[in-house]
């Protein structure tokens, strides 16, 4: 079911007690201030557990960052899907485009990866995006169709309806640049059209896209008002407290 979400991806930030700062206070502010979309914190795996016993006594739940394409066995420094689920993790990221780009993960492995994370009863947040040079050759249509088709047209319409997607613009994350609430919403009416083909419209109506390229408190109400844009995927402004709460506030 569609779901209007903020979620903090904090990458490779903070040490425990930085993380537990950090979670302490986004519970305690949102929890005095009812919040009109489900927050979530994608937390570096070994803050998880802490993350998660936050959770549990407020309203923000937790995700992983990436998760292994293995069940199980000799995988030295991997976690799977069973082990996130063991310490009820409700979300996991799934393609950021850091993962794309530093770890050489395809579109083929992350279809396994969302698999594993369906399997076990996560909710993937499947992230799809262009790089600037595909923008500026006006491939963007082409690569998000792709993405799509390769990562998650794979799944039935039972197991895509549990998929939560994060559209992101690259060559707008950790730049300083943000697409445009026009070129934004452009992009997420594209993607649930292509929902509506391969499925089709109640499925595409029910699912829940993000936009994730340098959302901030100044930017994200303009961002948000769009009619298919139903949040955000927060990368810099969700390691502050008071800017990821000022965004969690612009509903």
């Amino acid at each position: 079911m569609r779901q209007k979400i903020v979620a903090g991806n904090w990458k490779m930030n903070k040490t425990f007690e930085q993380a537990e700062d950090l979670v302490s206070e986004i519970a305690n502010k949102i929890d005095d201030n009812e919040p009109d979309c489900e927050v979530i914190v994608c937390t570096p795996a070994v803050f998880l557990e802490m993350a998660s016993d936050y959770a549990d006594e407020s309203q923000i739940r937790t995700a992983a960052q990436n998760v292994s394409e293995y069940e199980r066995g000799a995988y030295t420094g991997e976690i799977s899907a069973e082990m996130l689920a063991s310490m009820e993790v409700g979300f996991c990221l799934v393609g950021h485009s850091e993962r794309r780009k530093y770890f050489g993960e395809t579109d083929e492995v992350l279809a396994v990866k969302t698999e594993r994370l369906l399997e076990n009863g996560i909710i993937p947040i499947f992230c799809i995006g262009e790089v600037l040079e595909e923008r500026e050759a006006v491939k963007h249509f082409e690569v998000i169709e792709n993405q799509l088709n390769k990562g998650l047209f794979n799944l039935n319409k039972e197991e895509f309806s549990n998929i939560v997607l994060a559209y992101e613009p690259v060559w707008a994350i950790g730049t300083g640049k943000t697409a445009s609430p026009e070129q934004a919403q452009e992009i997420h009416s594209f993607i649930r059209k292509l929902i509506e083909k391969k499925y089709d419209a109640e499925t595409a109506d029910n699912t829940t896209i993000l936009y994730g390229g340098s959302c901030n408190p100044q930017n994200a109400k303009e961002l948000f008002a769009n009619a298919d844009v139903d949040g955000g995927l927060i990368g810099g402004a969700s390691l502050k407290a008071d800017d990821f709460v000022k965004i969690i506030q612009s509903f």
